[in-house]
């Protein structure tokens, strides 16, 4: 380290600026301010996803006057809500709770005026939080189907696009059940690029895609199709609401959080302790471990030849990686990006890191991510464990856990998706 940098505690800030961008997305800062005028009818409030019951609590505590809802949310991130009802469910593999709160969330939007507004709180998990499957399709295909996309490294924008072709309240669904009534969607984005087709499957936003889209990401992947999944597909019963239709003309959409606002509000955190931050993306996708890879390249020139940034600096990005689950392990794209990560390094003496999933749930695991040090392959080996096997069976998890090295939140009440930081000192 550098007199400039001795001062530095490396783990401590990789967490500032971690806890940084998990507050910047706080239900309780950006939800309010974006809140609809009172309507001459009634307000109906639905929603779904990791950050929707926190959602709801900030409606109801700045909401003068009636109104009532239901949202569902993932187990243990329900919060008090008095006149909105919560309702917790399975994610990511959806569940038969879920699926009974889509259909309740159907019922209280028909049958509405053009006086009454729906103002739905819309975040990333919505789509395994509302299984609603269409007719024919049975909440088992859903979760096979979910279980097998999940380990087959398949995008989300793919994995929404099969889901909004199988749902009866995805892909607009839901807006055009409310019509004629108006509806303000409020979106936590935890999808790369923000599309609202991609958060929660855009239940509230009409869907460019298709039935035979939906399809070729199932075929590609070789996904085993149930003959009811197939029927739908294939026959188009499962096209989802189209740009342009009038049931979509009152509805609007709001971004109030955003993976790249996280980023900034993490950025900041760097510059008051005197390390220069650079956002690389806020929608990086592709294998977590080949990321890995290619973002330590990027580390090692910084750190050895000051190029194309002097340290001390930060290397920040978000977005979404995936994980090929071919071990016994359980993934999870943060610890996988980790390990690679630093087994790539190789120890170079610079280059700390720290990645983890805004919404405190890291793969099936309830981690958010962990940090990586200098010594960090060093004290594992010292301790018999073996990195690049444990990359090998997809097991970061327990590698980092086993070093103590996990980063644990607990429930963060919302999810701008991945956060990755490189400090190079």
């Amino acid at each position: 380290m550098t007199p400039q940098t001795s001062s530095i505690d490396p783990r401590a800030l990789l967490r500032q600026m971690f806890d940084a961008a998990i507050a910047s997305a706080q239900p309780a800062h950006c939800v309010p301010p974006h809140l609809p005028e009172r309507p001459r009818g009634r307000l109906i409030v639905v929603g779904a996803g990791k950050a929707s019951a926190a959602m709801a609590q900030a409606v109801e505590a700045h909401w003068h006057g009636l109104l009532e809802g239901l949202v569902v949310t993932r187990a243990g991130y329900g919060v008090p809500c008095t006149r909105i009802e919560i309702v917790e469910a399975a994610h990511p593999v959806p569940d038969a709770a879920g699926l009974a709160a889509a259909a309740r969330i159907l019922d209280k939007v028909r049958g509405l005026s053009a006086d009454d507004t729906v103002l739905c709180l819309i975040s990333g998990g919505g789509s395994a939080l509302m299984p609603l499957p269409l007719s024919g399709v049975m909440l088992a295909d859903k979760q096979a189907i979910s279980r097998a996309l999940l380990k087959s490294g398949v995008s989300i924008s793919e994995i929404n696009c099969v889901r909004r072709h199988l749902s009866a309240i995805k892909g607009g669904r839901l807006a055009a059940a409310c019509y004629p009534a108006r509806v303000v969607s409020l979106l936590i984005s935890d999808v790369p690029g923000d599309d609202p087709c991609d958060i929660a499957s855009g239940p509230t936003v009409a869907d460019p895609s298709t039935c035979a889209d939906a399809l070729a990401v199932l075929q590609r992947h070789e996904i085993a199709l149930p003959d009811a999944v197939r029927a739908v597909l294939e026959s188009g019963h499962g096209e989802s609401i189209k740009p342009g239709d009038p049931r979509l003309a009152r509805a609007s959409a709001t971004l109030v959080a955003t993976p790249q606002r996280a980023l900034e509000a993490a950025a900041a955190v760097a510059r008051a302790a005197g390390v220069t931050p650079y956002i690389l993306g806020d929608s990086i996708e592709g294998e977590a471990r080949e990321l890995g890879k290619a973002m330590a390249g990027i580390a090692c020139q910084v750190a050895q030849r000051a190029q194309p940034f002097k340290p001390p600096c930060v290397l920040l990005s978000g977005g979404e990686t995936t994980v090929t689950v071919r071990g016994a392990g359980c993934g999870g794209r943060n610890v996988e990006f980790l390990l690679s990560l630093g087994l790539a390094l190789a120890g170079e003496a610079k280059v700390h890191a720290l990645a983890g999933d805004t919404d405190g749930v890291d793969g099936m695991v309830d981690i958010a991510g962990a940090v990586l040090a200098p010594d960090t392959l060093l004290r594992a080996r010292a301790l018999g464990l073996r990195p690049q096997a444990s990359l090998d069976d997809n097991d970061a998890h327990g590698f980092f856990g086993a070093l103590g090295d996990a980063v644990v939140t607990g429930p963060t009440l919302t999810n701008v998706n991945d956060f990755r930081a490189i400090l190079i000192l």
